[in-house]
């Protein structure tokens, strides 16, 4: 490790083998906590570089447990999380929104480290049981239209992470990290990042793979579609800016989408959204954010058509019977 920060510290990036390595010996145990600490502290204050994201991409892939989804050509939808909005879980409820569609979802997500509650903390506690045996998920995703992947259970390797970042509880380059490594290698994604740095960064990577692809950034800072202002999509084949308004909708103000204080009170959130007793501002958000997953799979769609078939999956609560099933 005294070789990698001597590089770090002169200012240099790493070379992608070498980035890899790293995050190889992480896994290993071949550090500390405070040599780990200190090696995400670096990256806390400085950018990171392509290189360096693709190596450690290609060291939680070639880690993890694999799973294969193909067959149903699933979409996956997340956020970087990082943004320290604390909004409530708006890609996890857009998540059976679109399932609710017909489209087959494979979400991949954690506990939140940087915010209250994350995916899997709002799941855990709706009484989701989480799984990475292979016919459990194929019977979630043939039944429910959506499988669960809770990280840890595919990425037993960054199990020596997982407490310095909690100890840490900020964002490192493992919130950059975790929507690039779902072991299902979905084919299709949409994902909220917290810079537009990040996004031009998620959008090279993309281009170099057939994958299809949404990537989001709102202006003025969240990890996703806030409607508090516009926003910035990427995708395969256009970069633009969409203002609420392209949607048809209102500015949304930020108390409006805020989460709870705690998991309790997160729970709470999402069952009233799915109930349809969440208000016009969460539902919109919501449908907003499964809109630009509609789309990234149904690319013909415009984004106001994606956006209605979004909310008459939510009205018509064939996105609560999905949450259901999964939860059954």
């Amino acid at each position: 490790m005294k070789e990698i920060f001597n590089i770090l510290l002169a200012h240099k990036t790493l070379p992608k083998p070498l980035a890899k390595q790293v995050l190889i010996n992480i896994a290993e145990g071949k550090y500390n906590n405070s040599q780990i600490a200190s090696f995400l502290g670096i990256f806390m204050m400085r950018s990171i570089s392509v290189e360096e994201l693709e190596g450690f991409r290609e060291a939680l892939l070639d880690l993890c447990i694999p799973v294969d989804l193909s067959a149903y050509d699933p979409i996956d939808l997340c956020g970087t999380g990082g943004d320290g909005k604390d909004t409530f879980n708006i890609s996890t409820l857009a998540s059976f929104v679109v399932s609710g569609t017909g489209i087959k979802v494979a979400k991949h997500g954690n506990y939140g480290v940087s915010s209250v509650c994350g995916s899997s903390n709002v799941l855990e506690f709706l009484g989701v049981k989480f799984s990475n045996n292979i016919e459990v998920l194929k019977k979630n995703i043939e039944g429910a239209g959506i499988c669960f992947m809770h990280a840890p259970l595919f990425h037993p390797a960054m199990k020596n992470v997982a407490p310095v970042r909690k100890e840490l509880g900020m964002k490192t380059f493992f919130n950059m990290l975790g929507p690039m490594v779902n072991p299902s290698r979905p084919k299709k994604q949409m994902v909220g990042v917290f810079s537009l740095e990040l996004a031009r960064l998620y959008s090279y990577l993309n281009q170099k793979t057939p994958n299809q692809f949404v990537i989001i950034h709102s202006l003025d800072g969240y990890d996703e579609v806030s409607l508090t202002g516009d926003f910035k999509m990427l995708s395969n084949n256009f970069e633009r800016m969409v203002k609420p308004s392209d949607l048809g909708l209102k500015l949304v103000d930020p108390l409006e989408i805020s989460g709870g204080k705690t998991v309790e009170d997160s729970a709470k959130i999402f069952l009233d959204v799915l109930n349809g007793n969440g208000s016009p501002a969460q539902k919109n958000v919501v449908c907003a954010n499964a809109a630009m997953a509609i789309h990234c799979y149904y690319p013909e769609l415009t984004l106001t058509d994606a956006f209605k078939l979004g909310m008459e999956s939510l009205v018509s609560k064939r996105a609560l019977q999905s949450f259901k099933k999964l939860a059954e």
